[in-house]
């Protein structure tokens, strides 16, 4: 086994389903990611082998047929697949945050209807909060529910779900002023409702429309679309937590968590790149001798391994937190942050030490060099986290003088 990237203190059933999770990727996915890849194709005979592992359940309640396991285990599954292919890592995230709200947030009711049936994966989730005219700037939703006797009325237009298409339940945060005078907080008059719906696109319930796949530059086998509601009729009972106002700190729960997979993510796609990197420079040969053997590919080596350590050591340290109870944005907005541009770096160093072959498409490298990037935007920009890390500083270090 690699020496990097190891996580101290697991018990045996967390290091049984790494691994078990590690040799799937290894026979499964390596293989035959950049081919799917390059043919933005979906990976249905991996998803259904996920499934048959239990993934889909790994964080779900045992009372509800999950296996009922830690956001450290997840994490640790996820960077084993992201490794992999990061697109089915997000096939798997999305998926887990709906499930996570509904646990954390959901009426008895929502649990006992979805929870068993996303554990076995006959649902799967997506969730949405970006508009075409925002992405970070959640405040400035403008999707609307309008109360109708015992249904909402749900009219917007919603951007990047990732999910979109292959999903049947998503979870959709909109404004609903029911409730809630002119003028308060733009954040107290949220609501987040769960949209059943059938998988495809085009019209997939009456006033739901989940238009074509977004053609994008990586991030590609996984679907990734727009979702437009127009007069979609949702029952109240599908209100998230059977309340009105609360979808924003819902999300943000849910996004918190989403924040360390991602971090996951990013730690398994810069542990590829230094395999690719280190593997290369031991094959290549230049001036008689392998390139690994040049102090300056050394030296580029040491830098990457360095930065896949470290970022590993973050996102353990946020699932951990989150895992003891304790609040965990700061840990996470850090975890994100440093693991998606480590990654991007790492990712670089490897390229250049492939050289030209880097930019020929024969080469997983290249495909890793258009998916690193993605990692830097999703769930929450660099400027986001620093944003978020720079206030709870503040907060945990509040000058007394």
């Amino acid at each position: 086994m690699a020496r990097l990237a190891q996580t101290a203190g697991l018990t045996d059933v967390q290091q049984e389903i790494v691994s078990t999770v590690r040799d799937f990727v290894d026979k499964e996915i390596i293989p035959v990611a950049t081919e799917l890849e390059h043919r933005d194709e979906y990976p249905q005979a991996i998803v259904d082998g996920l499934r048959e592992l239990g993934l889909f359940g790994l964080m779900i309640p045992e009372e509800y047929g999950g296996l009922g396991e830690s956001l450290l285990t997840y994490a640790l599954c996820v960077e084993e697949i992201a490794r992999g292919w990061m697109s089915v890592s997000g096939i798997i995230n999305t998926h887990f945050i709906v499930a996570y709200m509904l646990k954390q947030h959901g009426t008895q009711e929502q649990k006992d209807h979805f929870l068993p049936r996303m554990a076995a994966g006959d649902i799967r989730g997506a969730f949405s909060m970006s508009e075409p005219g925002l992405g970070s700037d959640v405040s400035a939703i403008t999707s609307k529910a309008v109360k109708d006797g015992d249904e909402y009325v749900l009219t917007g237009q919603k951007m990047w779900l990732t999910n979109g298409g292959t999903s049947s339940l998503v979870a959709v945060l909109v404004r609903s002023d029911e409730g809630h005078p002119e003028g308060a907080a733009p954040h107290k008059s949220m609501t987040t409702f769960l949209v059943e719906k059938e998988p495809g696109f085009g019209e997939v319930r009456p006033g739901l429309t989940i238009p074509g796949k977004i053609d994008k530059m990586g991030y590609k086998g996984v679907d990734t679309t727009e979702l437009i509601m127009n007069g979609l009729r949702v029952p109240a009972d599908r209100v998230l937590g059977g309340a009105t106002g609360r979808g924003f700190y819902q999300m943000m729960d849910g996004v918190e968590v989403g924040r360390v997979n991602v971090a996951a993510r990013g730690c398994g796609v810069a542990q590829r790149a230094f395999e690719l990197g280190v593997a290369y420079a031991q094959q290549r040969h230049t001036f008689g001798k392998p390139i690994a053997q040049h102090q300056a590919i050394q030296f580029k080596l040491a830098e990457m391994a360095t930065k896949v350590e470290a970022a590993h050591a973050m996102m353990v340290n946020a699932a951990r937190k989150k895992d003891s109870g304790e609040r965990n944005d700061l840990e996470a907005g850090m975890a994100k942050y440093l693991a998606s541009e480590y990654c991007k770096e790492v990712v670089e160093d490897a390229f250049r030490i492939h050289g030209g072959y880097g930019f020929s498409k024969e080469y997983e490298i290249e495909r890793l060099y258009r998916e690193a990037p993605m990692l830097l935007i999703g769930e929450g920009t660099a400027e986001i986290q620093k944003m978020i890390i720079g206030r709870r500083l503040l907060e945990e270090y509040r000058f007394q003088g």
